[in-house]
């Protein structure tokens, strides 16, 4: 991992949603759609990356102030909670994630044209590694990643997840399932741990686990949305041990034996989230209650997911004021 309806919080609320991509509580800094301008536009231009760095230098602006941070649908993005001090580098990282991601995603571009802004993207992390000045539509993020000391590694791990979009529809296995949300889904957290202070390797790990099972969180929401898309993210080993087919969810058709499937998926995934929900104990004061609320949402969206006997082709699980008000609850429990 954006938005979804479905997740989010009042002051988060945006149009546009965009359903099936990277979350985390991370991608409460990582997701969503409104992206306009320059290069960064949801439908990528199509030019040689030597002439979409010209087209970064032309721009009399940063593309990136077109782009909203408070509409990620379904976890908090840079709010009230978050130190004053964090707010914009959270918002760089937001920006430049979903900046790539809807080149991935969005618009009408060949996927040789979708890998080929990818690979420029690319280009200007090595800048950044190597010191080089960056692009101006970069230049936010590379100081916010000189300032900061951030792994730009973990930038072009996103990178490699939204590339793998791309080319990649379906997962052979959990394993497999798993380490494709160590690339989409964990990066910014670990991001996030790192401007905190506070990257020990149990807090790291802890975090990975959290924003996994966000990530898988809204695979399991967005099943129906996702098979638009021409994108299975449930394992396929997983469907032949429940005697599912992919002609089945194309239909939308619920039955005991899909019930039985998404249970088994919802429990590993509370299973996941509940291993790294000590991490809310780990870090200090407003960003701690920022992520109770977050793990409690998306564990709240498992639970619909359960109440709806797995049905999420016609009861799609959202968030609503009670919701919000029970995980609230639940996170001051914590």
């Amino acid at each position: 991992m954006v938005p979804r309806k479905g997740i989010e919080p009042p002051r988060l609320a945006a149009a546009g949603p965009k359903p099936a991509a990277s979350t985390n509580f991370a991608t409460w800094a990582a997701r969503q759609r409104v992206i306009q301008g320059g290069i960064l536009t949801a439908t990528p231009y199509t030019v040689s990356p030597s002439r979409l760095r010209s087209r970064f230098r032309a721009a009399p602006t940063s593309p990136f102030r077109n782009m909203s941070v408070d509409h990620y649908e379904n976890f908090p993005v840079a709010s009230l909670l978050l130190p004053r001090r964090l707010r914009r580098p959270i918002e760089a990282i937001y920006r430049f994630a979903r900046a790539a991601d809807d080149i991935a995603d969005e618009g009408e571009a060949s996927d040789a044209e979708r890998l080929q802004h990818l690979a420029a993207y690319r280009g200007e992390l090595a800048r950044m590694a190597s010191g080089e000045p960056a692009a101006p539509a970069f230049a936010e993020l590379a100081t916010v990643v000189r300032e900061w000391r951030l792994p730009v590694q973990l930038l072009g791990d996103l990178l490699d997840a939204f590339a793998q979009d791309v080319v990649k529809k379906r997962y052979a296995d959990y394993p497999e399932l798993l380490d494709y949300c160590r690339r989409s889904a964990n990066p910014v957290g670990r991001l996030l741990l790192h401007l905190f202070a506070r990257a020990s390797e149990t807090n790291l790990r802890r975090s990975d686990c959290i924003c996994t099972a966000l990530q898988l969180t809204n695979f399991w929401q967005d099943i129906a949305i996702d098979w638009q898309k021409g994108r299975v993210y449930l394992p396929q080993a997983d469907l032949a041990n429940f005697a599912i087919s992919e002609t089945q969810i194309a239909a939308g058709r619920w039955s005991t034996e899909w019930q039985a499937l998404l249970d088994f998926q919802v429990e590993r995934t509370e299973r996941l989230m509940n291993q790294g929900a000590a991490l809310v104990h780990q870090l200090p004061g407003r960003i701690g209650w920022e992520i109770r609320l977050t793990v409690q949402s998306g564990l709240r969206i498992l639970e619909q997911i359960r109440l709806a006997r797995g049905d999420v082709f016609r009861h799609r699980p959202v968030l609503g004021a009670g919701d919000w008000m029970r995980a609230a609850g639940r996170a001051f429990r914590m």
